[in-house]
């Protein structure tokens, strides 16, 4: 290293580590761990992980629709599923651990976690570009400075508190940011995947692309049939194949996504054998479905995962920028016509539970009365809530409950008083707004099948005097008028994360309620939402962290912006029985990047499927 440039690096690290200043807690590490301490630290390998799985078979799954775009980052068009695979990011997720990354194409980084103002990643010089070129500082710089002022609008605002980027040397690059305590940042940083400058030159970043794209990461593109499939090959030349993150992963010699257009001929291309790995979300199909001979000959295996992440938040979604919307009171009593009890016994066999909070089947979940901690981050805000809201955050939450008849009477009483002490009235079984104005709404999906799960909530709306119309459009269309918040009434499904920051701004934030194309669908303006927000994203570790989201979750559920519904604490799979998994599972995550084919049971695969055609 050229002096000038060890010197730099000195004043940039190591002064600040010597001196008893305000930098004094600024750490080089092997890993980021935020708000937690790594478990992994110096293993040869993950414990979730078979350093002897052998190499070699194939993976395939489903996709829905159809794609055309090889730039995940751009935000334009469909962008195909596994592009991942041909990209490495700055560090590797732990799947075990929330917020812990050990090193990928970062070796360590440099920052305060306490006062995190500044990270600074120091670069593996191994790693290359699948076409052997290093990957550099000047490529981790270039690829910031697109997402930054070319990504999606949605990636811009999750990067907004990057102010810039600088190369220090050849493998070092220093990351500022905009505020001075962002502990998150460097986690979120360390997640975006790498693009080599030199293969962009000449090339027009936002523009959709069929064209590979040079990456860094275990997999190439092998093929692809636009628009139906795409498959990809491991590359036996990649880089990182011997660090401890990528002991016993990435296995298959071969990955494919193969695209359908409707979720229940895709079930049958997997009983056929067309894809070997199948998720399935659908209640009716797991309890009833999967008796076809492949299942009872045992090639076929259903696996069931228990994870431990908060569940992903199903929701009807009020617009609160149109009337009646913006009316706590109306949106509380809607609350009240959602019969669960019912829905789960007649249409889901048992298999959901109600979803009480935001965070659902994690620690982040509120959960009782507020605690002393709690109440003190509600407190200044108490005066300035909405009476209904007030009451909400301060009480032991539980959504109505009903008797599972199909009938929900005593809700929907519940519901009609609510709405005569609001200043409702009713004319001719049909609800009138304060004003005399007779409520109509719309309800926007794009869904095939979804309203034999909405008929219900629709019905019992009726019974209220609500006129509701489903209005069914193409996925183009949704898109667009999701983009511009054109709807009354909408469905959404919310993954949240057991290490919330930025992205709950996206989600809640006023600022994000009026720009298109984020995801603050139900328009919410909140002051002390949005301080709760900012207080979540500036935790200064776990415990207050876990605090401060178990105030926002009491804000969002009394808040009444959505109705979150149902959901499930593990996923289902199901696959063609040629795989095996380490003995010990990964607590976040199926892991299936750490599975492996097992050749004897795979040939029985073949020789079951040739004999069925």
């Amino acid at each position: 290293m050229p002096f000038a440039v060890a010197k730099r690096l000195l004043y940039l690290v190591g002064w600040s580590v010597v001196t008893q200043g305000t930098w004094a807690a600024l750490q080089t590490t092997p890993y980021i761990a935020i708000h937690s301490q790594p478990k992994y630290v110096g293993l040869s390998y993950l414990p979730y992980a078979n350093p002897s799985a052998p190499k070699g078979g194939y993976l395939s799954q489903s996709s829905k629709g159809t794609f055309d775009n090889l730039n995940a980052m751009n935000g334009k068009g469909t962008s195909a599923d596994g592009v991942q695979y041909l990209f490495d990011n700055l560090m590797s997720s732990s799947l075990d651990e929330p917020g812990v990354m050990y090193p990928l194409l970062a070796e360590k980084v440099t920052y305060d976690p306490k006062q995190t103002a500044f990270v600074i990643y120091h670069l593996n010089p191994k790693a290359r570009f699948s076409d052997g070129s290093p990957v550099t500082a000047e490529d981790v710089k270039f690829s910031f400075d697109t997402y930054t002022t070319q990504g999606n609008p949605g990636l811009q605002m999750y990067l907004s508190d990057l102010a810039k980027t600088e190369v220090l040397s050849k493998y070092q690059v220093k990351m500022s940011f905009k505020s001075d305590n962002n502990s998150e940042m460097p986690l979120i940083l360390a997640q975006m995947p790498i693009y080599s400058k030199k293969y962009w030159q000449g090339k027009d970043f936002t523009r959709v692309t069929m064209q590979p794209i040079l990456g860094s990461g275990p997999y190439l593109i092998e093929s692809i049939d636009a628009g139906r499939s795409i498959s990809y090959k491991r590359n036996p030349n990649y880089w990182a194949k011997d660090l401890p993150v990528n002991r016993g992963k990435y296995n298959f010699d071969r990955l494919k996504f193969v695209y359908y257009r409707n979720m229940d001929v895709a079930f049958e291309g997997f009983k056929s054998g067309q894809y070997t790995l199948h998720q399935e979300y659908t209640a009716r199909k797991w309890v009833t479905e999967y008796n076809f001979p492949a299942i009872k000959n045992n090639m076929v295996v259903k696996y069931k995962f228990k994870h431990e992440n908060p569940i992903p938040t199903q929701s009807f979604v009020f617009n609160t920028r149109r009337a009646p919307m913006q009316d706590i009171r109306f949106r509380q009593a809607l609350t009240y016509a959602y019969d669960f009890e019912w829905q789960n016994k007649a249409l889901f066999y048992g298999q959901y539970r109600r979803l009480q909070s935001f965070f659902s089947n994690s620690e982040l979940e509120a959960k009782g009365k507020p605690t002393a901690e709690e109440l003190a981050i509600l407190k200044p805000h108490l005066a300035k809530l909405d009476p209904i809201q007030r009451a909400g955050v301060l009480k032991e939450w539980k959504y109505s409950v009903s008797d599972a008849s199909g009938f929900n009477r005593n809700n929907l009483l519940i519901a009609r008083e609510l709405l005569l002490k609001a200043g409702y009235r009713y004319q001719n079984m049909q609800l009138l707004d304060p004003k005399g104005k007779p409520i109509q709404l719309e309800f926007l999906i794009h869904q095939d099948g979804l309203q034999r799960t909405l008929m219900p909530f629709i019905r019992n709306l009726k019974r209220l005097g609500i006129s509701v119309n489903i209005r069914h459009v193409d996925v183009p269309q949704y898109i667009e008028r999701m983009r511009n918040k054109d709807f009354d009434l909408t469905t959404n499904v919310l993954p949240q994360s057991l290490n919330p920051g930025n992205e709950q701004s996206q989600f809640w934030g006023s600022a994000s309620a009026d720009q298109p194309g984020n995801y603050n669908y139900a328009g919410i303006k909140n002051a002390a939402i949005d301080d709760v927000i900012n207080k979540i994203i500036y935790a200064p570790d776990r415990k207050e962290l876990v605090t401060r989201t178990r105030v926002l979750d009491r804000l969002l559920r009394a808040g009444y912006y959505q109705i979150p519904t149902y959901g499930k604490g593990d996923n289902w799979y199901a696959y063609w029985n040629m795989y095996e998994q380490p003995k010990v599972k990964p607590k976040l995550a199926v892991g299936e990047d750490f599975w492996w084919s097992n050749p004897k049971k795979a040939a029985q695969v073949a020789q079951y499927l040739r004999r069925q055609k």
